[in-house]
């Protein structure tokens, strides 16, 4: 679904990224991890369409066309960007408003998730009220709606505390295994890549490029604080944080 084929880019005279290759198939999730500013984010604007990359490839569903790569990602940046003067259920209905769904219908159609999100009785709530974890369930349920077969999620739970994060963790380990896509996450979180992806990609400092190519052990159980410290998942764990560490040199 995503193939990345020798990408490099620059701003001016700054290097981003450099010879970069990296696929992901249908339904299949992966997981970039690397120094703070090594190009984590550009690499993901780059694959919605945000931006064109300075050399080298990028198709996602087959076409390299930025406008194209655009119609087929959702961008879920770091913060929840929640509109707070719209209740729960406008926000989450707000990518149908803008392809022209009418409100009654956008409304009637995200609310169908908001039980399986356990956001049931908080429709009319407005983003003020909702706990940070809530914040974000709508936040992903927005981009769920939009309806496009390939997430780029920046760092979802980066600003949440620890308890919260893992709960989060854990439901969308669990949101995205009722509703599979194409996903590509960026996190600071080596753990919380391996707990929710497929495959990490553990890049270096900028000019980023892939150090190792990690796959997270399966099959995963869905209880997060099982699942994170099997002797399997570990091993996994430390290895990343060796490339890590090889790569921020």
């Amino acid at each position: 679904m995503v193939s990345i084929r020798g990408l490099s880019h620059s701003y001016g005279e700054l290097e981003a990224i450099e010879r970069l290759d990296l696929e992901v198939p249908a339904h299949g999730v992966l997981g970039l991890v690397g120094p703070s500013g090594c190009g984590k984010s550009t690499l993901l604007e780059l694959i919605a369409g945000l931006q064109q990359p300075s050399m080298g490839e990028i198709d996602v569903g087959g076409d390299g066309d930025p406008a194209e790569r655009l119609g087929r990602c959702t961008f879920m940046p770091q913060r929840d960007m929640l509109l707070p003067w719209l209740s729960a259920i406008d926000n989450a209905a707000l990518a149908l408003r803008n392809r022209g769904v009418r409100r009654r219908a956008a409304r009637e159609q995200a609310g169908l998730l908001f039980e399986r999100f356990g956001l049931a009785g908080f429709e009319r709530t407005r983003p003020a009220e909702l706990s940070g974890g809530m914040r974000q369930r709508v936040a992903f349920l927005r981009t769920l709606v939009a309806g496009k077969p390939v997430l780029a999620l920046d760092e979802p739970f980066a600003s949440l505390d620890a308890i919260t994060r893992a709960e989060m963790q854990a439901w969308l380990s669990q949101a995205l295994a009722a509703d599979p896509r194409t996903v590509v996450l960026v996190s600071h979180d080596v753990e919380e890549a391996l707990y929710l992806c497929d495959r990490v990609a553990v890049l270096s400092a900028r000019p980023a490029h892939v150090v190792e190519e990690l796959s997270a052990p399966a099959p995963r159980t869905a209880d997060r604080d099982v699942a994170v410290t099997d002797p399997e998942f570990v091993a996994v764990r430390e290895r990343a944080m060796a490339a890590l560490h090889k790569g921020a040199r």
